[in-house]
């Protein structure tokens, strides 16, 4: 991000900042809004949400200024913004099929409307800034290469734990470090089998102004999963066990906790991803180490201690805010900090909140009828398991007892699917069994 201000500075002053259509204007789209409004040389020209009003309302809440018109298309949008005003609408299309859009912002969460918004917004050119890690860990891979196809950027953006996370990676590898772990902090009790429709949790998440669905996969863990594998798939890291071990630790004792067994940690192997319970939040961490004798002795002069672990610590991950920066180094760099790989490297996947029985309907991440584990890629494809990006609106054929992951055999998928289809062509391609050729035909006649 070096130099980025006066880049930004630079368009400012020339009349020419980067436009960006957002997509969704939950909590996060606002702050996003609401960032953008104290910053130069980038704008928000276009807000699209379900909720319609929401999505007005997101420029008035942002303190984000200017005369603002709903649209029904993309061509009526990109005129309105010619004119200097900005634009809501209730249909994400209108958004990704704009010419006075530079960069596309996905952030709603969904993976449905992540995986279509992001086909859409890559035929039509703009650079694809994905705060939808959900989407991500589940077709990131395939839509990264077709945006490239396309002649177009993906990035997941800055701010939340994976970005940064990986800033601490691209940092360590750089300077020849080999890496143990990276993690993050996680601030609320673990509780599996948080739902909802909880009373005590539906208090506390009036309390902190969020929905219950929202502050649930943060509680059962699900996000904590989704984040880890959006940095395993970007790094090639690993979890060293099923849902990661997530000890109670704290910042000063990272680099004790997660080392090897042999030397006093809970780790079976190096270059894994991991979290941590307790004195962490909100920060993130890598933990690494080095072979070199003169170095050991140079890190003790700079406090980084004895070794030979030593902690990387980033005290703060500033989700929303930091976002508009992955915005502008797609538009002004042509270059994105953070890229899956060219396929999975871990997975996330249903695992049964309580008893199901067929005929069941399988709800959203953060929901009542099931929480999410990480494992490798390789692991879930020899157990057949279900990912999370595609367990909203599945219906149960068999009964799945309470803790036991949902395999793809135990349920009937919600079809038709963008989501579901990309997933598909990208296990076969990550598979062999499709050329490249075979698979941009098929992601082009999709609709």
């Amino acid at each position: 991000m070096i130099g980025l201000n006066e880049e930004l500075a630079a368009r400012h002053a020339a009349g020419n900042p980067v436009k960006v259509g957002l997509i969704g204007a939950g909590q996060m789209g606002v702050d996003i809004v609401a960032q953008v409004a104290m910053m130069k040389g980038i704008d928000i020209v276009v807000v699209a949400d379900i909720d319609k009003a929401r999505a007005q309302a997101a420029y008035a809440t942002g303190l984000l200024h200017g005369e603002t018109v709903e649209a029904k298309d993309a061509a009526s949008a990109d005129r309105a913004v010619a004119a200097g005003k900005r634009v809501f609408a209730d249909d994400f299309r209108i958004v990704t099929g704009m010419k006075q859009v530079d960069v596309m912002l996905e952030a709603t969460g969904v993976p449905e409307v992540g995986a279509k918004a992001s086909l859409l917004a890559a035929r039509h050119g703009q650079q694809l800034a994905m705060m939808n890690v959900e989407t991500d860990i589940t077709v990131g891979p395939v839509l990264r290469w077709y945006a490239e196809k396309k002649g177009v950027l993906y990035a997941l953006a800055a701010g939340d734990e994976p970005a940064a996370c990986k800033e601490l990676y691209d940092f360590a590898e750089a300077l020849g470090f080999t890496i143990v772990a990276a993690g993050k902090g996680k601030n609320n009790p673990l509780d599996r089998h948080a739902k909802p429709t909880d009373e005590a949790w539906a208090k506390e998440a009036a309390r902190r102004g969020l929905s219950p669905n929202m502050l649930i996969e943060f509680v059962d863990g699900s996000k904590t999963m989704i984040e880890m594998a959006a940095v395993s798939n970007a790094t090639g890291l690993v979890p060293d066990v099923r849902g990661m071990h997530g000890p109670r630790t704290s910042r000063d004792k990272l680099h004790e906790t997660f080392t090897l067994k042999e030397h006093g940690g809970i780790l079976s192997r190096t270059g894994v991803v991991e979290y941590g319970i307790g004195g962490v939040h909100p920060g993130v961490f890598l933990v690494v180490t080095t072979s070199h004798p003169r170095l050991r002795q140079a890190l003790v002069y700079r406090d980084m201690g004895n070794g030979p672990y030593y902690t990387l610590f980033r005290p703060f991950h500033l989700c929303s805010i930091e976002v508009p920066l992955t915005c502008a180094m797609l538009a002004i760099r042509k270059k994105s900090n953070m890229v899956p790989k060219d396929r999975l490297v871990s997975e996330v996947f249903a695992v049964a909140k309580q008893d199901l029985q067929p005929g069941d309907r399988l709800d959203a991440i953060g929901g009542g009828s099931f929480y999410s584990l990480i494992d490798t890629y390789e692991a879930a494809v020899a157990e057949n398991l279900l990912p999370v990006g595609l367990a909203k609106g599945a219906v149960l054929k068999n009964p799945v007892p309470q803790d036991r992951p949902i395999r793809y055999d135990d349920v009937r998928l919600h079809e038709p699917s963008t989501v579901l289809t990309l997933r598909r062509l990208q296990d076969a391609w990550m598979a062999g069994q499709v050329t490249e050729q075979q698979l941009l035909r098929s992601i082009e006649a999709i609709e």
